[in-house]
């Protein structure tokens, strides 16, 4: 930690859980420095793009962006504490995942033993773990066993700013190289477009196949988003969004989407 403090950024709905957390933290960890506290998922991921605490304690059942899924935007940046209402079932699936978590009401000895190994890693100036792949396990316990539920929410680059986008306030996607272009209008209807860093072939097989449909080999649009479909020449079409001046491509292999006859 090159004798800086470190810091970190607690994320939960209810005010007196999450201030209890933190006055429990400056008994078991005093050199911890809490740099931010949130009430939600997507306030958890704004405030750690803006400054990169080195843990995050994340309640994972909060309203839109829940723990689990904003640990998955913050992946291995951070490390990651998940703090869960006692449920049997999603304690069993944190132990079989041996991922760091606290169970409510938080007690000092297992929030002090808790502390204890994410500050040797610091110590050890050990990176965060990789627990992608048991985060999604958890997410997929959580869920009831099913398969995890379709993309809710997307980290886009606009500019030097990270935005977090609902994917239902999303127009289209589309290919840019390595990168997904987004197009999207926010509640107050600013029509933004962002860079994401996944592969748009990722990000499709992740999105809701009722609402989202692959239109051209690059692109795939939101049904809500499309005004009309105009049918074109060799079993093409082009596709004019609601509010947007520009227009989709439709190819031959997708035409099936539209049943235009």
């Amino acid at each position: 930690m090159s004798g800086r403090r470190p810091t970190a950024l607690v994320a939960d709905d209810e005010p007196l859980l999450r201030e209890s957390l933190v006055r429990l933290l400056a008994q078991a960890w005093p050199e911890l420095e809490v740099v931010v506290q949130v009430r939600s998922g997507r306030l958890a991921v704004e405030s750690f793009e803006a400054l990169k605490p080195d843990v995050c304690f994340l309640d994972v059942h909060m309203p839109g962006l829940s723990g689990v899924e904003a640990a998955r935007f913050i992946g291995r940046r951070a490390h990651v504490v998940f703090v869960t209402a006692y449920d049997q079932y999603a304690v069993q699936a944190f132990e079989q995942g041996a991922l760091d978590y606290l169970v409510k009401p938080v007690e000092l000895s297992r929030l002090a033993d808790t502390a204890g190994r994410v500050k040797e890693r610091l110590r050890a100036g050990k990176g965060a773990p990789d627990t992608e792949a048991q985060v999604e396990q958890v997410a997929s316990r959580l869920a009831g066993g099913v398969a995890p539920a379709a993309l809710r929410w997307l980290r886009a680059a606009v500019g030097q700013k990270l935005r977090v986008v609902s994917v239902d306030e999303v127009d289209f996607l589309r290919s840019d190289d390595k990168y997904t272009l987004v197009a999207w209008r926010s509640p107050e209807g600013e029509r933004v477009e962002g860079l994401v860093r996944t592969p748009l072939r990722e990000l499709a097989a992740q999105l809701d196949g009722g609402q989202f449909v692959q239109v051209h080999r690059s692109v795939v649009v939101n049904l809500r988003a499309v005004a009309h479909v105009v049918k074109g020449a060799n079993e093409t079409a082009t596709i004019h969004l609601k509010g947007r001046d520009e227009t989709l491509p439709v190819s031959r292999s997708f035409l099936h989407h539209f049943r235009m006859m």
